[in-house]
């Protein structure tokens, strides 16, 4: 398959690796060989389509957040009856900045771990991946 991103993988062990990428996407994956791909930075998609993205990720923790703090915004705003408030949606706009960099941080906490070199020094420098969560 050829590479239209450029970023020339270096590693054919297997089907996840042979895989063009992004150079904003990275691999994380854990000790039972499951793999995750996902981009870094902002969210486009929370942008658009709010918590879904985290439902379909099957990221449960995330996703809850994102609906009580969304209910926890409106009804404050129904109960004070700040009409401005409720004109955008900011806490929308925090997880598209967010979102992100906390579903990588609970994967880490769950046992994952950059899947390549390429990965880890993305990670790093976007400020996701501490040595403290793997020493490996």
């Amino acid at each position: 398959m050829q590479n239209p991103f450029g970023n020339n993988n270096q590693n054919n062990q297997d089907f996840f690796n042979n895989l063009p990428i992004p150079p904003n996407y990275a691999k994380i994956k854990n000790d039972e060989g499951e793999m995750r791909i996902a981009k870094v930075g902002f969210s486009w998609t929370v942008f658009l389509f709010g918590p879904f993205p985290a439902l379909f990720r099957n990221d449960w923790y995330n996703f809850f957040l994102m609906i009580v703090l969304d209910l926890d915004y409106v009804l404050v705003g129904l109960f004070f009856k700040w009409n401005w408030m409720l004109d955008f949606p900011w806490p929308t706009l925090f997880f598209c900045f967010f979102y992100n960099m906390m579903y990588f941080r609970h994967l880490f906490t769950k046992g994952y771990y950059p899947a390549d070199e390429r990965s880890k020094e993305l990670l790093t420098q976007s400020g996701y991946w501490k040595e403290k969560y793997r020493q490996k």
